[in-house]
């Protein structure tokens, strides 16, 4: 006997709209630690590899837990998941906020780091509830939905921190993902499970990634200090290539990957992987030396910008990243995902060379960043739309979930590539980096992003319906 399952139900906009809340809530929440790095340094007395440590923690367990949140999605459903996936952020935001010293922080940041799997879970509903072309629109909202309430919780955090506590700059977003959380799980209706369940999770594979990801971001953050060590330098290089080769195989051989890396033999993946990765290097980049070069003394080359100016000075960036998303959603479904593409890497590294070139004024450095955030947020979400529209449906979580993760370690990459720039280009006794080192970070940045026209070329034209 044929048991035929009815189709879903279609959503409105109601729905989408409370996806779109938990992605300012959420982008918001993982925002906070970034701007008040300093302030959480002083009162929790914690060392400058501490701080490094803290500022990266989430974006490494949010690498981890994507996949598996895309893939537990795809089988078990979408909504199911992520409203169990948010009660675990909620916990963390509620452990971050009450954290009396960083371990315990450091614990509620883990924990936080669930929340990067929220995003491929929303678009697994999205896609089973709207059309093709609707459904490309709505992902569009809700990823520029979650860069804008990242960039939100960027210019509140320091605000909050100085005139409440840090405690309540964890809280408050806390508290609205938990309201989002709610609304979800009375607005939106139940998707289908799209794949059997009998496999459980992949944990060697999961061990194995994380090991790699903890490697790479420690040798990222060391290679400065250690260049008068080679031994160390080259047994970490060691350990990564072992952890990364261990896991490669590990994958390939699991019945049930958590990383199923026969999706990156699809070119549609692996082309917005890499065109992801290269786009959020180049990205992060900016997002770290422009409020740096704020910062420095107007004595030197800076501006000597207080952290409520760092946070004015950027709010530009944020509304050009909550636009972005919508804005390339919009653009790949009439033009197709190549051509939002190509502008937004002609856009970002015009920005980049114009700030290597040109950062004396307060303007230059808005516009920049601008133009940059704006790009960013095209180029991502045409690769997240152009990904989960060009697999089969019980693919989708997987998919976007191989790009998002990319998206993770890209920023992460450019986070710490950027520190070691500054910190070689610091003179001995001095804690302001020469110029150049600016003007080198901002320079590589636009070459490196500039490479991922080669992989554009070789994408589809026209649109995508």
């Amino acid at each position: 006997m044929t048991v035929t399952l009815a189709p879903p139900a279609r959503i409105s906009k109601v729905p989408v709209a409370a996806l779109g809340l938990l992605a300012v809530a959420t982008g918001a929440l993982e925002s906070v630690v970034t701007p008040t790095l300093p302030l959480l340094q002083r009162e929790l007395r914690m060392s400058h590899a501490e701080g490094a440590l803290l500022s990266i923690v989430l974006l490494i367990t949010g690498a981890l837990i994507t996949p598996v949140a895309g893939k537990l999605g795809d089988r078990y459903g979408g909504k199911r998941v992520l409203i169990r996936l948010m009660a675990v952020v909620c916990a963390g935001g509620l452990v971050s906020a009450l954290a009396p010293n960083l371990p315990v922080l450091l614990l509620g940041q883990v924990l936080q780091g669930a929340m990067v799997g929220a995003l491929p879970l929303s678009f697994i509903l999205v896609r089973d509830h709207l059309p093709a072309g609707e459904a490309k629109v709505a992902i569009g909202v809700v990823s520029g939905l979650f860069v804008g309430g990242g960039m939100a919780g960027t210019l509140s955090a320091g605000p909050v921190a100085e005139g409440l506590s840090r405690h309540w700059m964890f809280a408050l977003p806390t508290i609205a993902v938990v309201a989002a959380t709610v609304l979800v799980g009375r607005l939106m209706p139940h998707d289908r499970p799209g794949r059997s369940h009998e496999a459980g999770i992949d944990w060697p594979g999961l061990g194995l990634l994380s090991g790699t990801l903890v490697t790479l971001m420690l040798l990222l953050a060391l290679a400065p200090d250690m260049a008068s060590q080679p031994l160390v330098l080259g047994a970490l290089v060691v350990v990564l290539a072992g952890f990364a080769t261990a896991w490669t195989a590990v994958e390939r051989r699991a019945a049930s990957p958590m990383v199923d890396l026969r999706m990156l033999a699809r070119p549609e993946v692996w082309k917005s992987c890499v065109l992801t990765f290269v786009i959020c290097v180049g990205t992060s980049v900016a997002v770290y030396l422009v409020p740096q070069l704020f910062a420095v003394s107007a004595d030197a080359y800076g501006f000597g910008a207080s952290a409520t100016e760092i946070g004015f000075f950027l709010l530009p960036g944020a509304v050009a990243a909550s636009l972005a998303g919508p804005l390339g959603g919009l653009g790949a479904r009439r033009l197709g995902s190549r051509a939002v593409v190509v502008a937004g890497v002609v856009i970002m590294v015009t920005a980049l060379l114009a700030l290597a070139a040109v950062h004396t004024e307060i303007w230059h450095l808005v516009v920049g960043k601008m133009f940059i955030a704006l790009a960013n947020g095209l180029c991502v979400t045409a690769m997240v739309t152009s990904t989960a529209t060009n697999v089969g449906q019980g693919d989708t979580g997987i998919a976007t979930s191989l790009v998002l993760v990319t998206r993770v370690v890209g920023f992460a990459v450019g986070v710490q590539i950027s520190g070691a720039i500054l910190t070689a280009g610091t003179p001995a006794g001095s804690d302001v980096p020469a110029e150049s080192a600016f003007v080198t970070g901002f320079a590589v940045a636009g070459a490196v992003t500039a490479l991922s026209l080669l992989v554009t070329r070789t994408m589809r034209k026209g649109a995508e319906r």
